[in-house]
């Protein structure tokens, strides 16, 4: 009876890890395949040598861009480099990337750095936050630009900040961010993500209060809001969807539908005009967890609006994408 009991037992262990890892293929959309096209408003753009994985455009055209990742369970390029933001202007005819010095005494060595949102005050000044993990922890860093530099102003840390991947700011001191992990150990992170638990969330952060608005997603990644102020948007990357979600008065959100896109959604931006969202997405998720030069993963941008949506192709580009 006992060795029946523990075959039944190993039975379904099996069919359960079978199941999981059939599920995990799909997820990661291991199946898809990429075929390469190079579009003709596509340029490389020098001197992004380590990656860029967020940017932020300003109405002026100028853009910021966050360099270097180094991500548990993701190749980097440069693992003994700090990572760098890059400054870019839109309107010169061949843009190009340079590095933004820092200032105020700020831990360069230090600097990891994940999601970027750029805020605008009513004097004009720009400031920057910037998602940091110093030390394999997360961090939210305020910096003010100008005069082509970075001005370190603050540092935020809440215990509910504990795995930031990306953000969206509001006004000062006042913004929305997501934890793309429940766990912070890195063998229980991993096995999040092959058992899909769908444990992670988003978390306001503004004056006098922090606390989680939205839960129960998958992978939460990209965060971007509407033009009125009046939605957020957020990308779940293993359930290939993005959440639109209302703002209610006291700053919680609730879901009003969700876009299934049939790909690995990253980060999300907004064009101002028309309020269609731009998403950055990855077709095939284990190419980039098992980087090879060789055979790169490709992008696939899109784009959405009132008339659904329009994928702008899948290529191997190495340039940059509204994302």
């Amino acid at each position: 009876m006992a060795k029946l009991l523990a075959l039944a037992v190993l039975g379904l262990a099996l069919a359960f890890v079978g199941e999981r890892f059939v599920t995990f293929r799909q997820r990661m959309n291991i199946p898809h395949q990429v075929h390469p096209v190079e579009p003709p408003n596509c340029h490389l753009v020098p001197g992004l040598d380590n990656g860029s994985e967020d940017i932020d455009i300003l109405p002026s055209g100028l853009v910021f861009l966050s360099t270097g990742l180094k991500y548990p369970g993701m190749p980097s390029s440069a693992p003994d480099k700090p990572g760098a933001i890059f400054l870019m202007d839109l309107k010169e005819e061949e843009p190009r990337a340079w590095a933004l010095p820092i200032r105020n005494s700020f831990d360069v060595q230090s600097l990891n750095p994940h999601g970027i949102s750029a805020f605008v005050d009513k004097d004009s000044t720009v400031y920057l936050y910037v998602v940091n993990h110093p030390h394999k922890k997360s961090t939210v860093e305020v910096f003010r630009f100008e005069g082509d530099a970075l001005f370190h102003l603050k540092t935020i840390r809440h215990e509910l900040l504990f795995s930031v991947n990306d953000l969206v700011v509001l006004g000062p001191e006042e913004f929305y961010a997501t934890n793309d992990h429940y766990f912070t150990n890195e063998f229980l992170a991993q096995l999040e993500l092959f058992l899909d638990l769908q444990w992670t969330n988003v978390i306001y952060y503004g004056p006098g209060q922090v606390k989680e608005v939205a839960a129960g997603l998958s992978f939460a990644n990209g965060i971007t809001i509407s033009p009125d102020k009046k939605y957020i948007y957020v990308a779940a990357v293993t359930a290939h969807s993005i959440h639109v979600m209302k703002r209610l008065d006291n700053e919680n959100l609730t879901q009003e539908k969700v876009l299934h896109l049939g790909t690995l959604v990253d980060n999300l931006s907004v064009d101002p005009a028309t309020g269609d969202v731009w998403a950055g997405c990855h077709p095939n998720g284990m190419k980039l967890l098992l980087y090879d030069p060789t055979d790169p993963p490709g992008s696939e941008p899109s784009r959405f609006g009132r008339g659904g949506e329009r994928r702008l192709g899948t290529d191997t580009c190495v340039s940059l994408h509204r994302s």
